[in-house]
C-alpha cells in the first residue's frame, strides 16, 4: 500500500478541479429532513460527535482543513488532526483551508444548510494519516477521536483485490471494536471503491440527473454497493446527507425516541438497518437476485423521516425460535402470536450450530385496510463482519405466507452482509417473516447480532369536496409519494404529476388542494419519478 497517499490525494484533486457543487437547499425535502424537522422535535444531531476526515487537495498536503469562519461555526466545535498531533485553535500549523471541507460540511452539519445542524463536535483529520496511523495503529482512542459517525468524501480509487480486503478489514476491525459507523462515497465512476466496499460501514452513491457515482457489484466477490444514494452531483457530497442523517437517529436513540432499550436503538447496524430501510425506491430500481439491493441505488434514496418514523414503532423481538436440521424446509410455525405495529425494528441474536440451522420467526396480520387494498412491504437485515475475521455468518431473509406456507419473497446473498425484501404489492393476510442462519462447519460464530427493520404499509388516497374545490389527501408516513392525475382513463392513460401544488402537512396528513381549473378526474399515488 505504498502509494496510498498518491491514491487520496488523486481523488481529491480532480473533485476540486471540477468545481464540485453543494447540494442545493431543496435537497432537504428529497431526503425528508425538512418533514421530520417539521414533525420531530430538535432533531438536529444534537451532541453527536462526528468526524470528517479530508484528503488534501494541494500537492503539498495541506489544503485539508475546516476553516470554522467560511462555515459560520464556532472555533471550538472543532479539533484538526494530523500527524499525531492535535490542535483546538485555527488558524494552526498543521494544514491550511480547503474548498472541498466546506463543501462536504455544507450538507452535513453546517445550520443553514445541513442535515445534521447541532453535532456536539467534529473532529477534521488528514485523510492519510486518518488512516495509515490512526485508524491502522489504533491511535484515535489514545488522541480522545471517539466519533460515533465518520463522514469519508474520498477514495483510495481502483486497488487490486488484495489491497481493497485490507482497506475494507482496517475499516470493518475498527468498526466492530469501537462501534465506529463509517459512512464513505462510492466514487465518481466506475466499480466502487474501498473504503466504501467494507463490509460493516454505509457506501453511499449519488442521485440524481446529471450526477456521477460508481455502481457495484464489488470487484472482489460481487457484493452491493453503494448501500443507499442520496441527491448531489457526485459522492463526496451525497455521503455527508446518510452521515448526518446517522448523527440525527443516533441522537434520537439516544434520547428514548426508539424506546427504553437505547444500547440497542444506536447501534451501528439498528441505524443502518433503519437508514437503508427507510429509503424510497426511484421508480427504475431493481435488484438481480441474489443480490438484496440495486448495484445503481442500494436501497433507495435516502429518507430519514421514514427512518425515524420506523425507529419509533420501537424495538420487537421476535415471537419464535426455532433450531432445524442443515438445509432443510423451514416453513412457519403454529402460532397465533404477532409483532404489534407493522412497523418498527429489532437488534437481536440468531444462534445455530455445528449440525443446525437456526431461525428466529416475526408474525404479522397485515390486514387492518381497506378491503382490497394491498400492503408494500420493505425489511432489512443487517449484521457486522467480526473484528479479525475474513468471512462473514451467512443469513438470510425469507417471508412466507402462513395461510398456504408459500414463499413470497426471499433475500439470500451468500457474500452481502444486508439482505433487503422490497414487495410492493402485498395481499393482505398473515406472514411470518424469517431471520435464518445457516450451521455447520464453516460458521464464523455460533451467536450472531444482527439488526432487522421493516415496513408494511398500505396508503391511501382521500378525496374530499369542498364547494367547486378538492381536497386529496394521504398519510405522511411512509413519506414518499406523489400525486399523479390523468383526465380520463382511455388507454394510453396520460398520469401527470406535475400540475399539483405542493403538499401541506395537518395531522399527520398530507393535504392537496386541487383547483377548478385542474383537468384531472381521476387520481393516484405513486412513487417518486424524481
Amino acid at each position: 500500500m505504498n502509494n496510498l497517499r498518491k491514491r487520496l490525494f488523486v481523488f481529491i484533486s480532480i473533485c476540486a478541479a471540477f468545481g464540485c457543487a453543494p447540494a442545493q437547499g431543496q435537497d432537504l425535502g428529497m431526503i425528508g429532513v425538512n418533514l421530520l424537522r417539521e414533525v420531530g422535535t430538535n432533531l438536529n444531531g444534537s451532541g453527536i460527535r462526528v468526524g470528517q476526515p479530508e484528503a488534501a487537495e494541494d500537492t503539498n498536503g495541506i489544503m485539508w482543513e475546516i476553516n470554522p469562519t467560511t462555515v459560520s461555526e464556532p472555533t471550538n466545535l472543532f479539533t484538526w488532526y494530523s500527524n499525531g498531533v492535535s490542535s483546538a485553535t485555527y488558524p494552526n500549523s498543521l494544514g491550511q483551508e480547503s474548498g472541498h471541507a466546506y463543501q462536504v460540511a455544507y450538507n452535513y452539519y453546517i445550520l443553514a444548510t445541513g442535515v445534521a445542524t447541532n453535532v456536539g463536535h467534529v473532529d477534521n483529520t488528514e485523510a492519510d494519516d486518518y488512516y495509515n496511523d490512526y485508524l491502522t495503529k489504533s491511535k484515535l482512542l489514545a488522541l480522545n477521536i471517539t466519533d460515533l459517525v465518520v463522514n469519508q468524501s474520498f477514495t483510495f480509487g481502483s486497488l487490486s483485490t488484495t489491497d481493497q480486503e485490507t482497506v475494507d478489514s482496517v475499516y470493518d476491525n475498527y468498526s466492530a471494536q469501537y462501534r465506529m459507523l463509517f459512512v464513505s462515497g462510492a466514487n465518481n465512476g466506475g466499480p466502487v471503491c474501498a473504503p466504501a466496499t467494507s463490509y460493516n460501514g454505509i457506501g453511499v452513491g449519488a442521485f440524481g440527473a446529471g450526477s456521477s457515482s460508481s455502481v457495484g457489484p464489488t470487484v472482489d466477490n460481487g457484493r452491493c454497493k453503494p448501500d443507499i444514494t442520496a441527491p448531489a452531483p457526485e459522492t463526496s457530497f451525497s455521503t455527508p446527507q446518510v452521515a448526518g442523517a446517522a448523527a440525527i437517529l443516533i441522537q434520537a436513540g439516544l434520547r428514548g425516541n426508539g424506546g427504553s432499550d437505547t444500547n440497542s436503538a444506536v447501534k451501528t447496524i439498528t441505524v443502518k438497518a433503519l437508514l437503508l430501510n427507510g429509503a424510497v425506491k426511484p421508480g427504475d430500481w431493481s435488484n438481480v437476485p441474489p443480490s438484496p439491493l440495486d448495484y445503481r441505488y442500494g436501497a433507495g434514496v435516502l429518507n430519514v423521516f421514514n427512518s425515524y418514523e420506523e425507529l419509533t414503532f420501537g424495538k420487537h423481538g421476535y415471537v419464535f425460535s426455532s433450531n432445524i436440521p442443515m438445509s432443510t424446509a423451514h416453513p412457519p410455525v403454529m402460532t397465533t402470536a404477532s409483532i404489534p405495529v407493522l412497523s418498527g425494528w429489532d437488534y437481536n441474536t440468531n444462534t445455530s450450530t455445528s449440525s443446525m440451522d437456526a431461525v428466529n420467526h416475526y408474525f404479522f396480520n397485515a390486514t387492518n385496510a381497506t378491503q382490497g387494498a394491498a400492503f408494500t412491504l420493505a425489511s432489512t437485515l443487517v449484521w457486522n463482519r467480526h473484528q479479525s475475521k475474513t468471512n462473514i455468518n451467512n443469513l438470510a431473509l425469507y417471508l412466507y405466507n402462513t395461510a398456504n406456507s408459500n414463499l413470497v419473497a426471499s433475500s439470500t446473498s451468500v457474500v452481502d452482509n444486508v439482505q433487503h425484501i422490497f414487495v410492493p404489492q402485498l395481499a393482505q393476510g398473515r406472514y411470518d417473516l424469517q431471520v435464518w442462519k445457516a450451521g455447520g462447519g464453516n460458521i464464523v460464530t455460533t451467536n450472531e447480532p444482527y439488526a432487522l427493520a421493516w415496513q408494511i404499509t398500505s396508503t391511501s388516497l382521500n378525496i374530499v369536496r369542498s364547494g367547486t374545490n378538492l381536497f386529496l389527501s394521504w398519510p405522511v408516513y411512509p413519506a414518499g409519494f406523489t400525486v399523479a392525475g390523468a383526465p380520463s382513463l382511455n388507454s394510453p392513460i396520460s398520469w401527470n404529476t406535475n400540475n399539483f401544488f405542493a403538499p401541506a402537512y395537518t395531522n399527520n396528513q398530507n393535504i392537496v388542494w386541487l383547483s377548478p381549473a385542474n383537468s384531472a378526474q381521476f387520481f393516484r399515488l405513486q412513487m417518486p419519478d424524481f
